[in-house]
């Protein structure tokens, strides 16, 4: 592998370790920051979420008092070509409610799709199917 691929690939890892501390802290300004301002976001059973609605969504997640989102996202692949990138993952997200309501917790695997752009790699295109397996 070039010298060069590997520097993406560590990059693209970046990128979702920074996306992953940014959920838990609840840091919805942060996680914008690293999405492409024409991400899209597929997931089952909705319509696309663009950047906006994902503002949006997440501001509604965030109203006092906000829940206690976690995660782990287990990176199975990665391929860059270019200024384009895809990874497939597997990943879990909780959910733990303030108010004492059961935690939620779905998993499932991912597809993402990262640009480079100003020397930055950025999500894109995100498509999960995520289930929910307890709560």
């Amino acid at each position: 592998m070039s010298a060069q691929l590997e520097h993406d690939e560590h990059a693209i890892r970046q990128v979702v370790a920074e996306w992953m501390a940014a959920t838990r802290r609840g840091d919805t300004r942060r996680v914008l920051e690293l999405m492409t301002e024409d991400a899209l976001f597929l997931g089952p059973g909705r319509p696309p979420m663009d950047k906006s609605g994902f503002a949006a969504a997440s501001a509604s997640q965030t109203s006092a008092p906000a829940p206690q989102i976690d995660g782990n996202s287990d990176i199975r692949e990665i391929h860059v070509e270019g200024n384009l990138a895809y990874l497939w993952s597997a990943l879990t997200v909780t959910v733990t409610p303030t108010d004492g309501s059961p935690a939620m917790r779905r998993e499932g695997h991912t597809l993402t799709i990262f640009r480079k752009e100003r020397g930055r790699w950025l999500l894109a295109r995100d498509a999960n199917m995520l289930v929910k397996v307890q709560g």
